[in-house]
């Protein structure tokens, strides 16, 4: 039994109708991958935790696949350069310019932070360098995403989420579009860096976004300064803080603002593969539309058997990763 087949099974005693699937190209897809370094060569691992060394990655985006040779080149020709370095990164944006780490088992010190700025400037790539407690980088350790279909600019860095498949993306942020109905204010959970919350907050009179990591609500705050948005607020809380701010608990982190004072007429989750936890399920439980984000067809499944008085009004399915196990979902669920 393939994939597909495996979750509309899964799926077929919470949703009756035909479940739409869109497919990513094979090849070239992603914009976010990462390589260990050994033996001048990148390494990966397979799936039996077996070390493979990597000339070329096909499911990479072809500027990255095209930059990959001629990187390792002149890392493995320069010994301030491959001197205990253990791996290297590669995010690249829709205008194709691209963010490559080189990660260090050894302090940083200015030839070397010098030899990236040069070959930064050689290849019109920005460079970060990282080791234990230690970063350069020669930009500001943001990579800027400008994605003109949606009216938006997103931001990451080399230690945010970021969706890795630039060709479902922004159908997954159009999809996601569709759902919306009668909409007053949002609450969104693991927002990361505001992949759906900026696209999103056209729709809503506010958006009270949450996400645990610094990194993301960084790039999510230049992202909304940059764009002037008014109506986006965020903060960086767990989500046993949200229950609790819904509780009646004030956080300084929120201003002390009552998140009771929103009006949530829906929520949104993209949680990890893990799913849900049961702090969550309870907040969901309370709002009337639930936009779920899944990359676990499984956990999903799970989750929405503990959402007894929710049914499925609309799910699509997307195949961010072709050739492996994982599905994305996105869906709404509404109260009965």
């Amino acid at each position: 039994m393939n994939k597909y087949s495996k979750a509309i099974n899964l799926l077929k005693d919470h949703y009756i109708d035909d479940i739409p699937i869109k497919l990513s190209p094979v090849y070239g897809y992603r914009s976010r991958v990462e390589f260990g370094y050994k033996n001048n060569s990148y390494t990966m691992y397979d799936e039996n935790g077996d070390i493979k060394f990597i000339t070329n990655l096909r499911i990479a985006r072809l500027s990255i696949q095209l930059l990959m040779p001629i990187l390792l080149d002149k890392i493995n020709s320069n010994k301030l350069l491959n001197t205990k370095l253990f791996q290297i990164n590669f995010r690249c944006n829709n205008q194709n310019h691209i963010l490559t780490t080189l990660i260090y088992h050894k302090k940083l010190y200015g030839k070397l932070e010098n030899e990236a700025k040069k070959l930064s400037q050689e290849l019109s790539i920005d460079i970060n360098l990282r080791s234990k407690n230690r970063f350069f980088s020669t930009c500001d350790g943001m990579l800027e995403d400008d994605i003109a279909s949606l009216g938006v600019k997103f931001y990451q860095t080399d230690q945010s989420f970021y969706q890795p498949n630039h060709f479902l993306m922004p159908k997954m942020i159009n999809k996601t579009i569709t759902l919306l109905d009668k909409t007053n204010d949002l609450l969104e959970l693991y927002c990361g860096s505001g992949t759906f919350t900026l696209p999103l907050s056209k729709y809503f009179n506010h958006v009270f976004a949450t996400e645990n990591n610094r990194q993301s609500i960084r790039c999510l705050k230049r992202s909304i300064e940059e764009l002037k948005i008014k109506n986006i607020s965020y903060s960086r809380l767990s989500a046993e803080e949200v229950a609790e701010a819904l509780n009646g608990r004030l956080f300084r982190r929120m201003n002390y603002k009552n998140i009771n004072d929103y009006n949530f007429s829906h929520v949104l989750v993209d949680p990890p593969r893990c799913g849900l936890n049961d702090e969550v399920i309870e907040i969901i439980k309370k709002i009337k539309n639930i936009i779920y984000i899944s990359c676990n067809y499984e956990s999903y499944v799970s989750d929405i058997n503990q959402l007894k008085e929710f049914s499925i009004k609309q799910i699509e399915i997307f195949d961010q990763f072709p050739n492996t196990k994982h599905l994305e979902i996105v869906s709404l669920l509404s109260k009965q």
